[in-house]
């Protein structure tokens, strides 16, 4: 049976009931579920203090369970990347563990890429958000499980016209885009030449999305890639402000502004249907028309 770890590294779970839910419904799809010690534990906004809950990544990344699965994100995992003892999640990234979150959940696999090169984790759902509510997305459940029993090769999806024929190559990588623009400059950032850029984000609006994207680009980070996949944005208010600007507006200064192609649609984020993603493997992209395929399997489709 698949050992699966619940625990808390970032943001306070507020209420317990969604986290035993999660629990409850991983355990009948068939993972064998323990739930961290500390995974409830309470400081201000975090979900214990930073030394709780440094030592619960820790502890979870010494007993390397076959999932680590974050409760959920919020805010976090940058009080802690400078004290993170990084040889020991990869150690245990080595032994089988899967690290799976998203959101602040970023941070730790961005730093595992910066600390320790080819290290994969998965970006993906979290028990509180997505198994702990009203009901479980089909389409989230099947790529996770997929992924986590090795049959989950590629994802497909739609982006807009104009990049047919586009074929590329290199590591997978990115996530929250708050995030990933948090850790530009710091020891924390990786270096990776000729990626696989994906980005999403929550409450922010477009040119909060459009600012972040222009520092990676200004910072050189954009250029060097060979694609940039947008996942949703979602949870933002239009301003009276805007005049005409909108998301769509902001990719195309962005595009104006990078070589580097820009697809959007790309299913995940902070909404209930996302695919799950392998952080830090060498990917196939290809683009037939509209249609998009990210392949990391052994047998790529061109």
């Amino acid at each position: 049976m698949t050992s699966l770890t619940l625990y808390s590294p970032a943001g306070v779970v507020a209420r317990a009931a969604p986290l035993r839910l999660a629990a409850r419904r991983l355990t009948q799809l068939g993972f064998e579920v323990a739930v961290d010690e500390a995974a409830l534990a309470r400081h201000q906004r975090f979900a214990g203090d930073d030394a709780a809950r440094l030592a619960a990544l820790h502890r979870v990344a010494a007993q390397r369970p076959d999932i680590a699965m974050a409760t959920r994100g919020g805010y976090g995992l940058t009080r802690l990347l400078d004290a993170i003892d990084w040889p020991l999640v990869a150690r245990s990234v080595e032994h089988g563990t899967r690290w799976v979150g998203h959101s602040d959940l970023t941070t730790l696999q961005t730093g595992l890429l910066a600390h320790a090169p080819g290290t994969v984790s998965w970006a993906g759902p979290m028990a509180c958000g997505d198994y702990g509510g009203t009901e479980v997305d089909d389409i989230t459940d099947a790529c996770f499980r997929e992924a986590m029993d090795g049959s989950l090769e590629a994802v497909g999806f739609r982006t807009e016209a104009g990049f047919d024929g586009l074929e590329a190559r290199g590591t997978l990588w990115g996530g929250n885009l708050c995030m990933l623009a948090s850790l530009l400059g710091t020891r924390h950032f990786p270096r990776i030449n000729g990626g696989i850029l994906f980005v999403e984000d929550v409450n922010e609006h477009p040119y909060r999305v459009e600012r972040s994207l222009l520092q990676l680009q200004q910072a050189g980070v954009l250029d060097r890639q060979r694609a940039l996949l947008l996942g949703a944005f979602t949870e933002w208010r239009k301003s009276p402000l805007d005049r005409g600007y909108t998301l769509k507006t902001a990719i195309a200064r962005l595009r104006a502004a990078t070589k580097t192609p820009i697809l959007t649609g790309l299913p995940f984020g902070h909404m209930p249907t996302k695919v799950t993603l392998p952080v830090g493997a060498r990917v196939d992209l290809v683009v037939q028309g509209r249609d998009v395929l990210v392949a990391w399997g052994r047998q790529h489709t061109h």
